[in-house]
């Protein structure tokens, strides 16, 4: 694949980059290495400064750097604003709390003893160099997330990002430099696919982190196996959005239609497969479809926008593909389908649509309207595949351990959603769902205080949290023998 900026909303390919050389590549393994003697022995008071500096500069750049996302993978611009203001709060969070979060710990006085130590410390020491493979969908706040806890823990990283997104990976390199981190902490490696498994047996990276698709994740954590090098990975998911009989219809209705086409519907976390007791099925399927109809789909840097069009040309083919294959085998679209034409206007299903020469922009774009399908079965690749597209699939349950068997029918198990008002359904929920996640009476997301991660295909290890920030350190037993 071209490392190149190509503007989903209009197929135009802006700008392209040459990928480094062997030559370029091992100046860099090099620099981070050297880099990173340095910074692990800063302490959090000077990382902290470094990271507030960088939120700084991250929100006097918002702007511009939400017109780079847009541009390069079409979320809508309100968004794409969104994401950069989350990820200078998620830096603060980390600046604020890591030094609390990898404090020395202590044994109980008992446990000292019976060990035959007179003092023991747990320290949490940087592992060394870590590399980042990164996906387009949230361009920034995919990587940041990596990149706070990491340098907070006195590593460096390398990123390597997702190829049709190289302005936002370069402008990252450019944030942690001018913020005033030391040269080589945090480099951006213009690499295509085939270059990360050299970079990653490289004797000098010590771990790995990659957030992106299951083959991908294969790959990564098969050489790094290789390598006996610790990974953390996320690998997407189709969450599940229970209904229940006591939920509340219209705020479920409401955060389904958000949750499923966040971010152009093109999220690991967005809710995907909605599953519904067959009380409520019709009426949460009226006011839901609804609210997919009624929303405007266009040019992503439209302030009214609320769906742009997909990142990549191949994204809508494999999209349209699923719900073609679902409707083939008896699937039946209340609204959506298929690519948006004149005749069904900029918004799904004939809304309002967008302002100016709509059509035209719709035409040359990889837009794809929002969908929800019914009658679901597991004849269908749709049951069984992530549908990366504002498309939902919803399903009628007669109780609520058919819903729960039928949200962990599925390969992945990243997060998930359930709306109920009964105490016991949640608890039954809490315990039974096969997720990393399991948010009830609203909508599943990331915050850095809280861990995320998922099981099964969705990946191991988590991010954010103390659990993430530990996840790339030497958790180190300090043992004193007597007379210490």
């Amino acid at each position: 694949m071209p490392i190149a900026t190509v503007n989903p909303a209009t197929g135009e390919t802006l700008r392209t980059f040459d990928p480094l050389g062997a030559e370029e590549i091992e100046r860099r393994l090099a620099l981070a290495r050297t880099a990173f003697e340095q910074h692990r022995t800063t302490d959090f008071a000077t990382r902290s400064r470094l990271l507030n500096r960088a939120a700084d500069l991250l929100d006097a750049d918002e702007d511009r750097i939400a017109r780079v996302m847009t541009t390069e993978m079409g979320k809508p611009i309100a968004a794409a604003r969104a994401e950069a203001a989350k990820c200078a709060r998620a830096m603060r969070w980390y600046a604020r709390h890591a030094a609390e979060l990898l404090a020395d710990e202590h044994p109980s006085a008992a446990d000292v003893q019976d060990s035959g130590a007179a003092r023991v410390t747990v320290r949490y020491r940087p592992l060394g160099v870590v590399l980042a493979v990164m996906p387009w969908n949230f361009p920034l706040w995919q990587v940041v997330r990596f990149a706070a806890p990491a340098l907070m823990a006195g590593n460096t990283g390398l990123l390597k990002h997702a190829s049709n997104v190289p302005g936002t990976a370069l402008y990252l390199e450019d944030l942690f430099r001018r913020a005033g981190y030391p040269e080589g902490c945090f480099q951006t490696l213009l690499v295509g696919s085939a270059a990360v498994e050299g970079i990653l047996r490289d004797r000098r990276v010590a771990a790995a982190t990659l957030t992106g698709s299951e083959p991908a994740g294969r790959s990564v954590a098969a050489v790094a196996g290789d390598e006996v090098k610790h990974t953390v990975l996320e690998l997407g998911g189709s969450d599940p959005f229970l209904v229940m009989p006591s939920a509340d219809l219209d705020g479920a209705a409401a955060t389904a239609v958000t949750a499923r086409v966040q971010n152009n519907g093109q999220s690991c976390i967005a809710a995907k497969r909605f599953i519904v007791h067959t009380d409520v099925h019709d009426a949460f399927c009226e006011r839901f479809t609804a609210g997919m109809r009624a929303l405007v789909l266009g040019d992503p840097l439209d302030e009214s926008v609320q769906v742009g069009p997909l990142a990549t040309e191949k994204g809508r083919t494999d999209l349209e593909e699923l719900v073609d294959d679902a409707l083939r085998h008896g699937a039946r679209a209340l609204c959506g389908g298929g690519r948006p034409t004149p005749t069904t206007g900029s918004a799904a299903g004939g809304g309002s649509g967008t302002h100016g020469d709509a059509h035209t922009t719709l035409d040359k774009g990889w837009y794809y309207e929002p969908t929800v399908l019914t009658e679901v079965d597991e004849r269908m690749r749709i049951h069984r595949e992530e549908a990366f597209g504002p498309v939902a699939t919803v399903y009628r349950v007669p109780d609520l351990p058919a819903a729960i068997a039928l949200a962990n029918d599925s390969p992945f198990g990243l997060s998930s959603n359930v709306w109920t008002r009964d105490e016991d359904e949640m608890a039954l929920c809490a315990r039974d769902i096969e997720a990393g996640g399991v948010f009830f009476n609203g909508m599943t997301a990331s915050h850095p205080a809280l861990p995320f991660g998922g099981v099964k295909r969705s990946g191991y290890g988590r991010e954010l949290s103390a659990h993430g920030i530990r996840e790339f350190c030497n958790i180190t037993t300090l043992w004193y023998g007597p007379g210490h």
